[in-house]
């Protein structure tokens, strides 16, 4: 009896088992929640790739103007449209109209313009200088910088935001910062750590300036970072609900960054 043997060469094969073996490999998450400690207190971190989830401010509904004032309102909004909200968290700091105390763009439009006025640090963390702004740029690209720098580049963003004080600034601490601060608050804040992903992070508890910096830079790997708000902060995940302050100390909000699940 003569037997025919099928042999296949050894480099097909071992690309057949690497694609199979690559197939069944976990994939990195367009959007990834975790909680960290950092010097004996928790945070709330998000992880978004911004070319696999688009990242939106909205502030007032499109439909009649009104401020949507709550994570909860977009929430109920986007269901309406048929939009799935995953992540949500409030946007920076502002005036007592609930209006963005500083610039605020909304898809391309300046609904608040650059806000450069040295007020006194005692009205305000806005005016603990230097402030700074979060923007992503029509390319894609995001970039925190302080307000002095994105005025210097011209750049006309997509979607912005300016708040304050910026916690770091090319590395280093924001100097006005003290290390055994007793001023300790909940707290938010984000930054791009590569031109394409963006990292969020909430305190589980009160914190101060110098400690949640120190979490971007040191545990977070981040050259700049600017603090979004304290106190009334909330980060809201699709099937987790919220962290972050409280529900009682939560105010309505000027201004709400969200991922919405792509349609």
């Amino acid at each position: 009896m003569i037997r025919f043997v099928c042999r296949l060469p050894l480099a097909p094969i071992a690309a057949l088992l690497l694609a199979a073996l690559a197939g069944c490999a976990p994939q990195a998450r367009a959007l990834d929640s975790e909680e960290r400690s950092f010097e004996g207190q928790s945070y709330r971190v998000v992880s978004i790739d911004l070319r696999r989830e688009p990242l939106t401010l909205h502030w007032r509904a499109p439909e009649d103007g009104e401020p949507f004032g709550d994570i909860d309102s977009l929430r109920l909004w986007g269901e309406k449209h048929g939009r799935r909200l995953l992540f949500a968290a409030n946007a920076g700091i502002y005036d007592a109209a609930y209006r963005p105390l500083g610039l605020y763009v909304e898809d391309g439009k300046a609904l608040v313009p650059l806000n450069l006025a040295h007020g006194n640090p005692a009205s305000g963390n806005f005016s603990l200088l230097p402030n700074g702004v979060f923007a992503i740029y029509p390319d894609g690209r995001a970039e925190v910088e302080t307000s002095a720098a994105f005025k210097a580049q011209g750049r006309k963003p997509q979607w912005a935001t300016q708040s304050g004080p910026m916690l770091v600034i090319d590395g280093q601490i924001n100097p006005a910062f003290v290390h055994d601060s007793d001023s300790l608050k909940w707290r938010s804040g984000v930054c791009a750590r590569t031109p394409h992903e963006v990292v969020f992070a909430v305190s589980e508890g009160p914190v101060n300036f110098h400690t949640f910096a120190r979490l971007f830079r040191d545990e977070l790997g981040c050259r700049d970072a600017l603090f979004l708000d304290g106190t009334i902060s909330q980060f809201y995940l699709d099937g987790e609900g919220y962290a972050g302050a409280p529900a009682f100390m939560v105010k309505p909000y000027a201004g709400i960054f969200a991922v919405f699940e792509r349609e």
